[in-house]
């Protein structure tokens, strides 16, 4: 997701990204920064692959309404 403000140097980005751990649970995982510049990334685990989508879709519409707009595929897209 990417933010465009006129008053800012450069774009700030979010990115989300859910990935299964090799002990089979999810970890949804989020960068957050100005492009070019520094950023933070924060990891939060979930037990079920359900739980994981439900956090990112939460994460992601709350970040909508900051006026981020998606860049990318969705988790379930194949």
């Amino acid at each position: 997701m990417q933010q465009t403000s006129a008053s800012l140097p450069a774009p700030r980005f979010v990115r989300l990204v859910l990935q299964e751990d090799l002990l089979g649970g999810w970890e949804l995982i989020r960068e957050t920064g100005q492009a070019g510049g520094r950023s933070q990334v924060r990891r939060a685990l979930f037990l079920s692959r359900a739980q994981a989508v439900d956090a990112f879709e939460a994460a992601r519409a709350e970040h909508a309404r900051s006026g981020f707009e998606v860049r990318g595929p969705h988790p379930d897209a194949a």
